[in-house]
This record gives C-alpha cells, sequence and structure tokens, in this order.
C-alpha cells in the first residue's frame, strides 16, 4: 500500500461555489506599454470560490505556513502594509507596476482583512520576491534561472515560478538542479496563461520549467471543475485557475485573474501548508504527499487538507511516482459537466479497485494461509 487509507473530506464548505464579482478589475500578467495597473478600491466580501473549493477553512485551523519561506519569481511583490503578515523580502521587493506578482503572492499568502472573506492559502508564510520578468512583464530562460538562484539564495523551501516557457536552456537546468541540491521544491504552470483550448497544432506539447524533472506542473480549473485549455498531457495537478480573485499592486479592494500561473499558486501555498506541517519531509517527499493525496482526475485535484492529514508510508514518502489519490475518497461538492463526471468516476472506481487490490495483498503477505493464496 502507498498509504495508511483514510476518508477524504469533501473539497468545498458545504454551498455551491460563487465566481468572482464581475466588477473587480483585471489583473494582467503582461504591460506592453509600460502603464501601470491602476489602483482597485472594489472589496471583494464573500469567501472567494477558489477558497471555498479548496477549503481552506478547514485546513487553516491545523496550520497556516509558519516559519516556511515562498519565493515568487514574478514581476514583483508590493511591500504595502497589509497584505502580508510578514515582510516582503528579496530583490523584487517594492513596487509592482503590473502588478501580477503581488497577485500570486496574495493567493500563496495574503493575510485576511476585515471586511472580506479572501485569505491565501498560507497566510503565515514569508514571501520573497524575486525578478522573473522584464519590466513589460516579459521573460526568457535566463530571466527565469537568475530567478530560481536568487530564491535558493533566500532561503526559500518553497519556489512558485509564473512562467510557461516554451523552451529550456542550460541555465535553466541548471537553476533548477542548485534548487533540488538545496532542497527546494519549484513549482510552476503547466502552460502559459494566455493558453486556451482551441490550442494550435504548432504549439508546443511542454513548457518549462514545469516539464522539467523535479517541478510539480499545474493546470487550472474553473468554477464547474473543467479543465482549462489542453494542459492534461505533462501536467501533475490541477487548482483553481478561471475567475480568482486576489489582491494586487495598490488599493484596498481585490482584482480577479485567469490562467495557470494563478493554479499554480494555490499549489505552492499547499506546498508550504505540507513543510509547516511537516518539516522534516524533503522537497521530494512533498510533492509526492500533494499528488498521492489529490482528488482522482485528468488531473488530479489539488486538495489542501488532504495533502496536510495524509498519512504516508515510509516507501510513499520516498517517491512522487506511486499511483495520486490511492484512498476511499468523497467526491467534491461541484456539479461538473457530464465529461468531467464521467473522469471522475471513472477515476473513483479505479483508486478503489487498486486501494482494494494493495490491502489483500498486504494482508496476504501478513498471513500466508488467508483465503485465495496457494
Amino acid at each position: 500500500m502507498a498509504f495508511l487509507p483514510t476518508v477524504r473530506p469533501a473539497l468545498a464548505d458545504g454551498a455551491a461555489p460563487v465566481p468572482s464579482a464581475p466588477t473587480l478589475r483585471v489583473i494582467p500578467s503582461t504591460s506592453r506599454d509600460g502603464s501601470c495597473t491602476p489602483a482597485s478600491d472594489t472589496v471583494a466580501e464573500a469567501v472567494p470560490w477558489a477558497q471555498r473549493r479548496l477549503a481552506l477553512s478547514r485546513v487553516h485551523p491545523l496550520g497556516k505556513g509558519s516559519g516556511v519561506t515562498v519565493a515568487v519569481v514574478d514581476t514583483g511583490v508590493s511591500t504595502r502594509k497589509g497584505l502580508f503578515r510578514h515582510p516582503v523580502t528579496g530583490e523584487a521587493a517594492g513596487r509592482d507596476c503590473i502588478g501580477h506578482g503581488t497577485f500570486v503572492a496574495s493567493l500563496i499568502a495574503g493575510r485576511p482583512s476585515s471586511g472580506s472573506g479572501f485569505s491565501g492559502v498560507a497566510p503565515e508564510a514569508r514571501i520573497v520576491a524575486v525578478r522573473g520578468t522584464d519590466a513589460t512583464g516579459a521573460t526568457d530562460t535566463a530571466t527565469v534561472a537568475h530567478g530560481i538562484r536568487a530564491a535558493v539564495d533566500a532561503g526559500a523551501s518553497v519556489i512558485h515560478v509564473s512562467a510557461a516557457l516554451p523552451e529550456t536552456s542550460d541555465a535553466l537546468k541548471s537553476a533548477l538542479r542548485e534548487a533540488a541540491n538545496h532542497d527546494a521544491l519549484v513549482v510552476a504552470p503547466a502552460a502559459p496563461d494566455t493558453t486556451t483550448s482551441s490550442r494550435t497544432s504548432s504549439a508546443p506539447e511542454s513548457y518549462w520549467p514545469a516539464a522539467s524533472p523535479g517541478v510539480i506542473a499545474v493546470a487550472p480549473y474553473d468554477a464547474e471543475g473543467e479543465i482549462e485549455g489542453d494542459h492534461a498531457k505533462h501536467t501533475h495537478l490541477a487548482a483553481p485557475g478561471a475567475g480568482i480573485t486576489g489582491r494586487g499592486p495598490a488599493g484596498r479592494g481585490h482584482y480577479v485573474g485567469n490562467g495557470a500561473s494563478l493554479a499554480a499558486a494555490f499549489v505552492s501555498g499547499t506546498a508550504a501548508l505540507v513543510r509547516s506541517h511537516e518539516p522534516t519531509l524533503t522537497a521530494d517527499q512533498v510533492a509526492a504527499r500533494l499528488r498521492i493525496s489529490a482528488y482522482p482526475g485528468v488531473p488530479p485535484w489539488l486538495d489542501p487538507y488532504a495533502a496536510v492529514t495524509t498519512v504516508l508510508t515510509p516507501q510513499a514518502a520516498e517517491t512522487d511516482t506511486a499511483p495520486p489519490a490511492l484512498a476511499l475518497l468523497q467526491p467534491p461538492s461541484v456539479q461538473p459537466g457530464p465529461t468531467r463526471r464521467a473522469r471522475l468516476l471513472t477515476g473513483t472506481a479505479a483508486v478503489t479497485a487498486l486501494a482494494v487490490a494493495g490491502w489483500l495483498a498486504v494482508r496476504r503477505r501478513k498471513n500466508p494461509m488467508s483465503p485465495g493464496r496457494d
């Protein structure tokens, strides 16, 4: 058996998810003319659908990421008061003109505020801001490689990379090896935020650093549970990534965003929860925990509560290649479309069969005289 079977909680806090308010200002990932993203003064009072889907109110009593440092390799992160519990540090801490890095960091470790139901996944984690783009939001392998190295130098144990590049390089491979040597877990989007379901035949099948060994590649799903874009082939996990509410570079209000980089932020935040709850786990063991505890699907859905509470055997904790979610699970509180529903039912049946078969195998090894053994 990969781990001790447990009954897994539902993925939402009761009622059906509520999409983000349409009046929120959209957070961009680039700025072609160099202009800064305007301030938002519209506060999202309700708990956003993504936080409800991930059941953060269930996992936060168990921990909020204390003692863990998460690096955000993006456009920078604002240091204005009230966004985070701890001061933002790093080479890109300060003014974030575009705002994408601040938005991502808020999903990871945003501080709850009075009058709003928004909160980051790990609100007690520390954020290190490192440069992952130029002033317009454009990036390349050299820039991302520099960002990963800066994150390692800053002591981050979780490194969130927002970029999805169509190619890799020796510099990027070297930076990822350095992160692995320092036991830092790298999380990245499986495809660019602009990728949609209408991908052309010329689009690459893989993007970096997500396609690199040891990196957790993440795809986004929407409030209906449908995967956004064609990401499944090279993806480890799926998380909310459409109509996502978060904080931004200016103003007292919230913004809304879309894309796989935002889904990856939820995984980075969950990795911080796991590293805080189980500080002796290695980066590979944290990756295994995230994948094994995920709700079965194509790709599997991130489940922060299960990631924190799942009990792994030493064998399962040593690898992230074990089949995901070998557990008795409850379905998420969502009404998916016919295709998604069929996938979930098929996945659940297969997983249950594997779990039972594994349990029987262990029992037979312990009791050679058990029925059915020659």
